[in-house]
């Protein structure tokens, strides 16, 4: 049910993260401004986290939260057809941000309870790929919208459709399920303990991660301005990135239960090629490039949490998503702003940045792998 509702919510905020680089382009923003927006939005949707995760843990609210997230998040998209300067869509771009980090950590929790029968990977896995599916559908309807109509507030609009049957869902899963696998008793002294330490090694390599990962939408401004494909061409190139990814966290889900932590080196590895690929090459070379940056989009939103999952008590879990998600928006954040900067002034440098944040990853992930080992 999580799943299908995660579908739809993706067609709703996928289909408008597709074209807000472009879209902001046209309301007069920078480079500049593009980044810190999209670093912004990052920090705040991963770093209140931390707060809507302590939250759940104390009070057991998990479908409160869940559903007040939900609703804050839909409502902003639909939203931005109404903006009338880049300044205005900038705070409706955050606002869906917030409510992802609202409705994120409790809703992780009551997946990874589904993990503990059938396999964290698996779970986050599945999840993942519902949940591109619907990033794949909703920028392909964006596309279709511009192509007929040619207005990006045309396409905001639309968005409400799949907004409102994403709280009807979620809803409707609130009632089936009422107390969906939150049945481990909470251990109040694991709730006392500090988190072990490979959590924190772990948070430190895949805060790197978060660093040198842009954006899509400064990615997609890219695309603007440097007129590298017509505009029609940029929600379906996301289309293409999401689908991408889905199939991804199928597949590295269930290779992260039978491997563990290890499979993220290699993973590292082949998606920070997609940064010189996007930023340096033409069409073709740009479209690899995005499908590099879904699939890394897809172990961000699988592996990355089920490992988190493996690590930390159910008592202290949701918490332990929001510390975690803190720390990885605050660096995405830097790594975001850095980058819009540099995208202004050179976009080699860019690329060197990026790809040498995501590679200074890799010992903190083979340090983890060891600890398994």
């Amino acid at each position: 049910m999580i799943g299908i509702v995660s579908l739809f919510a993706d067609f709703t905020y996928e289909g408008s993260r597709s074209i807000v680089g472009p879209y902001l382009a046209q309301l007069g923003a920078s480079g500049t401004a593009v980044g810190i927006i999209a670093g912004l939005g990052e920090l705040l949707g991963y770093g209140l986290r931390m707060l809507s995760g302590r939250i759940s843990d104390k009070t057991g609210y998990f479908w409160p939260i869940t559903i007040l997230g939900y609703v804050v998040q839909m409502f902003a998209v639909p939203l931005l057809a109404l903006a009338g300067s880049w300044q205005v869509a900038a705070l409706l771009i955050v606002a869906e941000r917030i409510g992802k980090a609202t409705r994120n950590p409790p809703r992780n929790t009551m997946l990874s309870q589904a993990g503990k029968e059938i396999g964290y990977g698996w779970v986050f896995g599945l999840h993942e790929a519902l949940d591109q599916t619907g990033a794949l559908l909703g920028p392909l309807a964006v596309a279709v919208i511009l192509a007929k109509q040619g207005h990006y507030q045309t396409a905001f609009a639309m968005l409400l459709a799949p907004a409102i049957l994403t709280i009807v869902l979620v809803l409707i899963a609130r009632w089936i399920y009422p107390a969906p696998g939150i049945v481990e008793k909470h251990d109040t002294e694991a709730q006392g303990k500090k988190y072990p330490r490979a959590f924190w090694i772990y948070l430190i390599g895949a805060a790197l991660v978060a660093a040198g990962f842009p954006d899509f939408s400064l990615m997609s401004f890219h695309f603007e301005k440097a007129d590298a494909l017509p505009d029609m061409w940029i929600p379906i190139f996301y289309s293409i990135s999401m689908a991408t990814g889905g199939i991804g966290s199928l597949v590295f889900g269930k290779l992260f239960d039978r491997m563990g932590i290890v499979i993220l080196v290699p993973l590292t590895l082949v998606t920070a090629i997609f940064v010189p690929l996007v930023f340096l090459g033409g069409f073709w070379a740009a479209l690899a490039g995005s499908m590099l940056w879904g699939l890394g989009m897809g172990v961000h939103e699988s592996i990355i949490p089920a490992a988190v999952s493996t690590m930390v008590p159910v008592a202290r879990r949701a918490s332990a998503y929001g510390v975690f998600s803190a720390a990885y928006g605050i660096s995405w954040f830097i790594g975001s702003a850095i980058i819009g900067w540099l995208y202004d002034m050179s976009i080699p440098a860019l690329v060197g940045f990026s790809v040498a944040a995501e590679l200074l990853a890799i010992p903190f992930f083979l340090m983890m792998a060891k600890r398994k080992a």
